[in-house]
């Protein structure tokens, strides 16, 4: 496993400072003197998914139809070109007796988004881990946009969603009245 803490910042440091050299910079001119050491400490902030913990076992006995949490924003790095993508996840779950305390859920997108990832992983790896915690059923819905696609490439303004489902509702009436639920509630949200 990655262990983010253990990250070598005099390498990473070393890696930026031969990089600004190949793009044909001079890594000793005023804006870039710091850039290398920048770059090492944000990187240990962006990419903490590896080392963190979403702490779903810390639970509340209650309980619930559904628990839905919408918009929680993330930020995270494509694997592919290294850039970011960023946007909302949308979570509901049915709980099985107990419910999982609000910032557990944004500590569980945090866990997963601050990694090289993909959104379909994504979406996918915050759906398995809630479900893997006992509750009926889970929808993670995803909204991003990509710089990746905005910056190079085919140059389009275009946001992806993806979806997963678990439990209860891999059946279409449940998962449709969630969907219904989340969208109506945000009329800006485009939901499947």
């Amino acid at each position: 496993m990655f262990l983010i803490d253990k990250l070598d910042k005099e390498r990473i440091k070393k890696l930026v400072r031969e990089l600004i050299i190949e793009l044909g910079e001079d890594p000793t001119r005023e804006g870039l003197r710091k850039t290398p050491e920048r770059i090492a400490e944000m990187y240990k902030e962006i990419f903490g998914g590896y080392d963190s913990d979403s702490e779903l076992s810390i639970q509340f006995s209650e309980d619930s139809d559904v628990v839905i949490a919408k918009d929680i924003r993330f930020y995270s790095m494509c694997e592919h070109h290294i850039l970011p993508f960023f946007g909302k996840i949308h979570i509901a779950y049915s709980p099985n007796g107990r419910v999982f305390g609000i910032s557990k859920l944004i500590r569980l997108v945090e866990k997963y988004s601050r990694r090289l990832q993909i959104q379909e992983r994504l979406t996918k790896n915050i759906a398995d881990e809630l479900f893997s915690k006992g509750v009926k059923g889970v929808i993670v819905i995803s909204e991003a946009e990509h710089l990746c696609m905005k910056m190079r490439g085919v140059k389009n303004d275009s946001k992806i969603t993806s979806a997963a489902f678990r439990g209860i509702y891999q059946n279409n009436k449940e998962k449709d009245v969630i969907i219904s639920l989340i969208h109506e509630s945000n009329p800006k949200t485009s939901l499947l």
